[in-house]
């Protein structure tokens, strides 16, 4: 494990490892409930989250799941018991489903879509900064079909990106999508062919899967990583803003006024020009915005 400043949350329902420099992989860990969160694996979440955010050598996340299912979204089981008997209610953290619906942190996320993609699964795909997906994966929000409402951001948010009449489809009829179609509608990034890992009998290899989507995510977290950390968190600031609703005009002089100067300020932005001036890789430096 890389030297950090403070050491990772612990963790019961997520694993966590560092396949690349600068990069953390979080790992949904219940399988045989295909990843549903519960209001524990919610608080985990928002501790790992936050803990990337503070942690100085680390500039991106990718989220993925274990088993056939990237996240089959709430653990409906957990509510139901809950509904059922006097037990309180355990709070939802500040940053709501997945640590990712309210999320107010600035490194980027990145979904690697091994599976089963519904519910709270999909809406974190909405909320999330790029998405690469299986081909075999599939996703929608079916929340009509069981009494409830999709929640954690993803309606606002997802007639921005598919527009009012695919959002209204997805949302009300409570369909479920290819990752071809929903890469065709905007959702997804990449789409991973991996016919490859069917095996004897048309068994697929959800290990096969994972590693190859995975290893495609991780490849896309390194270039980001690559990058000039004060630019790209400077640069998805930007992006946010519009994305949340608020005027080009207002949201560059936002932008302005709270991150661009202290971009100049810092040393990064120095040393990318030199690099350029002098024909080399530029050697960046942790961020400190």
């Amino acid at each position: 494990m890389p030297n950090f400043a403070s050491p990772p949350p612990a963790t019961q329902h997520a694993l966590l490892s560092f396949p690349a420099p600068h990069v953390l992989l979080v790992t949904l860990n219940r399988p045989r409930d295909l990843n549903c969160i519960n209001a524990q694996g919610h608080a985990e979440l928002h501790d790992v989250w936050e803990w990337m955010d503070e942690e100085p050598s680390l500039r991106v996340g990718v989220l993925t799941g274990k088993g056939r299912a990237f996240c089959a979204g709430a653990d409906l089981k957990e509510w139901n018991d809950r509904s059922q008997t006097s037990s309180s209610k355990t709070p939802m953290p500040a940053s709501g489903f997945g640590g990712l619906a309210r999320r107010k942190g600035r490194k980027p996320v990145l979904c690697a879509v091994n599976g089963l993609c519904f519910g709270g699964g999909a809406e974190m795909i909405i909320n999330s900064d790029l998405v690469i997906a299986s081909s075999r994966a599939a996703l929608g929000l079916p929340e009509v079909k069981r009494g409830v409402v999709a929640m954690a951001g993803a309606l606002p948010r997802l007639v921005r990106t598919v527009g009012k009449q695919r959002a209204m489809e997805m949302v009300l009829t409570g369909r479920t999508y290819t990752a071809e179609q929903a890469e065709r509608w905007g959702l997804i990034n990449e789409v991973i062919d991996v016919e490859d890992c069917v095996v004897k009998g048309g068994k697929v290899d959800d290990d096969a899967v994972s590693k190859k989507v995975v290893g495609r995510v991780v490849q896309v977290a390194s270039e980001i990583a690559g990058n000039s950390p004060d630019a790209v968190l400077v640069s998805r600031e930007g992006v946010k803003l519009g994305w949340e609703g608020i005027g080009a005009d207002e949201a560059t002089m936002m932008l302005s006024e709270t991150w661009v100067r202290r971009l100049f300020e810092g040393e990064n932005i120095k040393e990318g020009l030199r690099a350029f001036v002098e024909k080399r890789k530029p050697a960046w430096k942790d961020s400190k915005l």
